[in-house]
């Protein structure tokens, strides 16, 4: 058997390099961290071919006096935190003191700093890991790192780089991201010695909002809804995108907890839900969302190069973020404009409160409450029929929510125009052709219509009681021995969903009963897709997305045709309760139901004013 023994420190710094400097981004986050824990506010980062050959990070931060600087660069070596408490109360940037050390043992390296209330700064440099003494030169106050010839001495890591230009474009989204965290602090990134991005700190509000579009792209800022609000002691704000301005890649998303910017699944899935109802089919939105919690609430010491955190509680944040973004999302109507002309979301804890759209009535509490408009339009009655049969025939609603088709729209100067404007035509027989004070709206009717009577349906069936099918014969269902325990544990929540199930054993289930509005479905694979979310999230809403599903038929199928000659009050009508309904902008599918063509716009198309 081999002897064993300690390994030498410059292979335990490049053991260590391995899992925290993947490529020079990886260097470049490290030490623009440091600098931020500096309490820097201005920050440039240097790079030539692509980081393979130069990174160099300056910044104005307090800076490391003469006797630390070795230390500095020594592996555990932190100014960050000094007993497990602070390990568990962590609320800098970095804290595990091993990547000055490790970028050290795989580079030419050289720190060069003069702390606040010095007058001389000193420069110390590591080559392969071998430290020289510290020197005195010549620096403003703050530090400048310098990092040549990366993975010099790692020849195999160093075939790993890829062009470039792919080197140097990882480095700018990095770059980017942490822009976003701190908009209080100034960034310059430059290659091969030129200016490639200059972001100025943003001062206030506005100042915030254009780094966000600097970043993101300049039409993000009209397309987003802002986002204020806290609850249980966590606040969430930013910027989430309109499900109209969703992209085919998840490249515009960045989320951050106390200022670090994480990728979670349970972030992950809880946006995802959030969007469900409103995405197209393949598409991811874009967002800037700031979570501030108590730092002792969240373990950020669970991955080397700190992409990962865990939280404490686990299924509060889950149900938060939902709730927020799933509220926010519901108030945007047909004809409002973006979030950067709106007020953000107060930030009222405990309750979840949002501000609907002005002059918007609030959700009707029946299932049919279109139902007079619905005659009028033509649009078939037999799946709100059969939905009526299961929730029981609701009382009719007040005359003031009900549209009738022959009353004619006033007249009203452009200033007055409602949001959608007055209706002048039908195109096809398919698209509504409306005026209002920007210029012409185009919306599509079936898919108007569509979202209109969802929307409907679901608020019937929220406020309806629950109807559940009892099985002739109880069905054995074979899960894991989590997922068995997450039935065990949430039985008295999926009761209140109708759905009853029981544990048989270390890893099965039985179930009794399900929710009547499901029945003819595969209640086997709807137990283990609930009972997997159960037991990695602590929460599901897979029932519910079920019925919804149901519903989202029933409304397509109950909803007014393509090729449906309408009559102006008619059009009118339905223009009018797209403003009053929520997520109104898409159809259940998540595609547009409307879209706007300015003035300008419609200038330029005939070339007026050339």
């Amino acid at each position: 058997m081999p002897v064993i023994r300690p390994l030498p420190p410059e292979l335990i710094n490049q053991i260590a390099a391995g899992e925290v400097i993947e490529r020079p981004s990886s260097v470049v986050k490290e030490l623009v961290e440091n600098s931020l824990d500096a309490g820097a506010t201005r920050v440039e980062v240097d790079i030539e071919q692509g980081g393979a050959r130069l990174i160099r990070v300056r910044d104005d931060g307090c800076g490391i006096v003469q006797d630390e600087l070795q230390l500095a660069v020594a592996s555990h070596a932190t100014s960050k935190i000094g007993s497990f408490d602070d390990l568990e109360h962590v609320a800098s940037m970095g804290f595990r003191g091993e990547a000055l050390a490790s970028v050290s043992s795989v580079a030419r390296f050289a720190l060069t700093s003069r702390a606040q209330g010095q007058e001389t700064a000193f420069r110390i440099e590591v080559d392969g890991g071998k430290m020289q003494a510290a020197r005195p030169a010549q620096h403003p106050q703050g530090s400048s790192v310098e990092v040549r010839d990366l993975f010099y001495n790692v020849p195999a890591r160093r075939k790993f780089l890829r062009a470039e230009r792919t080197e140097f474009a990882h480095i700018d989204d990095l770059l980017k991201s942490l822009a976003l965290a701190r908009g209080s602090v100034e960034f310059r990134l430059s290659h091969n010695g030129k200016p490639v991005r200059i972001l100025k700190a943003a001062r206030d509000e506005s100042a915030a909002l254009q780094r966000v579009a600097e970043v993101l792209g300049e039409d993000f800022p009209a397309q987003s809804l802002r986002i204020d609000h806290a609850a249980a002691g966590l606040h969430l704000s930013g910027w989430v995108g309109l499900p109209t301005a969703s992209r085919s890649q998840a490249d515009s998303q960045y989320f951050y907890v106390n200022g670090r910017l994480v990728r979670d699944r349970v972030v992950a899935h809880a946006v995802r839900q959030a969007y469900a109802d409103v995405l197209f089919h393949g598409r991811h939105p874009a967002f800037v969302l700031y979570l501030e919690l108590d730092p002792a609430g969240v373990d950020v010491n669970v991955h080397p190069a700190k992409h990962e955190v865990r939280f404490r509680e686990q299924r509060l944040v889950h149900d938060f973020l939902f709730r927020t973004l799933h509220e926010a999302l519901a108030q945007t109507r047909a004809g409002q404009l973006g979030a950067s002309t709106q007020e953000p979301m107060a930030a009222t804890p405990p309750a979840y409160a949002f501000a609907s759209a002005p002059g918007a009535p609030s959700a009707p509490a029946w299932p049919n409450a279109f139902s007079q408009s619905r005659l009028s339009l033509g649009v078939r009655d037999e799946p709100l029929a059969d939905y009526a049969a299961l929730l029981g025939e609701p009382s009719a609603p007040p005359a003031s929510l009900a549209f009738a088709a022959n009353t004619p729209m006033p007249e009203a100067a452009d200033d007055e125009a409602p949001p959608l404007g007055f209706a002048i035509a039908q195109l096809k027989s398919i698209y509504i052709l409306a005026e209002n004070a920007h210029g012409l709206v185009l919306v599509d009717m079936h898919a108007a219509h569509e979202r209109i009577t969802y929307e409907k349906l679901k608020a019937g069936r929220a406020c309806s009681n629950l109807r559940s099918q009892l099985l002739l014969v109880p069905l054995n269902v074979s899960v894991s021995a989590k997922e068995a325990a997450a039935a065990e544990e949430h039985a008295d929540a999926l009761a209140d969903w109708g759905l009853e199930l029981s544990r048989s054993g270390p890893s099965g289930v039985v179930v009794r009963r399900i929710p009547a509005l499901l029945e003819g479905a595969d209640v086997a694979q709807l137990c283990r897709d609930v009972l997997a979310e159960l037991a990695q999230h602590g929460s599901s809403r897979r029932l519910q997305e079920l019925e919804n599903e149901l519903l989202a038929t029933m409304a397509c199928h109950g909803s007014v045709r393509a090729g449906r000659r309408l009559t102006v009050p008619e059009m009118n009508a339905l223009l009018r309760e797209m403003e009053a309904t929520e997520r109104s902008g898409q159809c259940n599918h998540g595609r547009p139901t409307w879209t706007q063509l300015s003035l300008p716009e419609l200038d330029r198309l005939f070339l007026r004013g050339r």
